[in-house]
This record gives C-alpha cells, structure tokens and sequence, in this order.
C-alpha cells in the first residue's frame, strides 16, 4: 500500500500519546511510517535512583522511544538535534541550543530533507496552541508547517485534542474515575471548562484507532521515565484507556471547514 507517514513530535512518548494509533494503524497496512523527535526530552523529571548509576536521562528516553518505536512499528527514528525548552515560561526556553530558540528556517530545512528523502505523503504536526500551550509543541507546529512547503509535502494533519469529547468522557466517567483515584490532567479536570485541544467544530478528521488500543498502551509503558505506572494514562483499566485514548483527532490543514473524514490516507 502506497503513502509515507511522516510524524513530527517534540519530546519522546508524545508520539504514542498523540498518533501512536495511527502510527501502529499505518504500520499494520503496510505503510512505511517515520518518525522525528525535535528534541530527546532532557528536561523530563524522574525520582532519585530511577536512573542506573551512571545513566543519562537523555539516555533512557532515547532507548525508551526506540523500543515503543518498535512496538508501534516504525520503520525509521530520527532527531533534529535540539534540546528540550522546557515548560513555558522557564529560563531554558531561550537557552541557545533549545528547541523554541530555534530559527525556524534552519529547523524547518533539517525536516525538509528527510520529507524529501522519505517521499513523504502525510506530515503530522500539533496545532497551532501546540495541543496544550508548551513552547516545543508550539515550535512543532511552525517548523513542521514551514518544512512541508520546502519539501512539498501534500498533505500535512495538525494533531489535536477533541475539548468537547474531553468534556463528555469527564462527565460521564466521574464517578468512575473518582472510585479508581484517577486525576485528570490539568485542563482537563473540569468538563465546563476544558482548557487543552480545540472545540470539536474545527475537527476535520477523526481516527478510529481502538484496534490499536493494546498496542499504543503497551508503547506507552515502555516510556517509564515520564509515565509512571499510576499516571492517569496507564491507571485506568485496559477497557477504559481502548473508549478515552481510541480516537486520535486531527485538523487538515488546507481543508473545507465543513470536511469529515476518518483517515489520514485517501485509500485506506
């Protein structure tokens, strides 16, 4: 079956988090599917003695991508070379060298090579908030935009977070979720004011991806060193992470408004 996917994500485990169902989904089609990470998330945060003696953080994230890679059934894994900005608002933000210090230009060419290398048919980026405001999802969004007009890339998908359907699981999971001693992630707690994704309305493409459901979880154990055990993601049951994480959203850019669609492929 014809057709790259190319996936542009800032740190990893976003790339399971946010497209590992179409990743995997692709994958099982035959599609060759390639991955590139702005940066190899050095500014994650793990408790004294998780690391072995003498391990990197860097290190670990590195070979925890390469194995939920695996899983997902990536066929390359590249990096751009930057370092991890950190959240908004820190220091390491303009620090030389970051990801969101970036002149979006040089970035932008260093991905458009490998669009061109790989022929690709389909970029995913974030949108244009970076799903949730962090400047290296942010930077995503620009260079990833910017990459696929130098590579002529024809058809790019801005990855999203559903705000409505977060709103709906929210309320109808309430009880459930407080039984279980799940937390729900900052900006999402309160279903009357969702504060991460877009409003469904501007959702052009919506993914059925619950095939793929034991797959993205399994890719997202693999990355221990950011999602712990008892994170709300792997906290739920099984059944539960298939309804909340099997749908993976996205806006097409270039689209008609009014485009629904359930594929980033126009064969599949």
């Amino acid at each position: 079956m014809p057709g790259t996917l190319v996936c542009f994500h800032a740190h990893p485990d976003d790339e399971t988090i946010a497209t590992g169902g179409v990743i995997a989904q692709a994958a099982a089609a035959g599609r060759r599917v390639v991955l590139v990470l702005a940066t190899r998330g050095e500014l994650g945060e793990v408790p004294d003695g998780f690391l072995s003696p003498g391990e990197t953080l860097t290190e670990r994230r590195v070979a925890e991508l390469a194995r939920a890679a695996d899983i997902l059934g990536v066929s390359r894994v590249e990096f751009l070379g930057y370092h991890d900005s950190g959240m908004a608002g820190l220091p390491t933000n303009d620090e030389p060298g970051s990801f969101w210090a970036a002149d979006v230009e040089e970035a932008a060419a260093r991905l458009a090579e490998i669009l061109k290398e790989e022929d690709a048919s389909v970029l995913t980026v974030y949108d244009d908030n970076g799903g949730y405001g962090h400047p290296d999802h942010i930077q995503v969004h620009r260079v990833g935009i910017r990459a696929a007009e130098l590579a002529g890339t024809p058809r790019v998908y801005e990855t999203t977070m559903n705000r409505d359907a977060i709103a709906r699981m929210v309320r109808e999971n309430r009880d459930l979720m407080a039984d279980s001693g799940l937390e729900v992630p900052d900006g999402a707690a309160d279903p009357d004011d969702v504060q991460i994704g877009v409003p469904e309305e501007i959702i052009t493409t919506s993914v059925d991806v619950r095939e793929f459901a034991d797959k993205k979880r399994a890719a997202l154990v693999e990355h221990a060193s950011e999602v712990s055990e008892s994170s709300f993601f792997l906290a739920m049951p099984p059944e539960v992470f298939r309804e909340a994480f099997g749908t993976e959203w996205f806006i097409r850019r270039g689209a008609p408004s009014d485009l629904r669609e359930d594929s980033l492929f126009d064969d599949a």
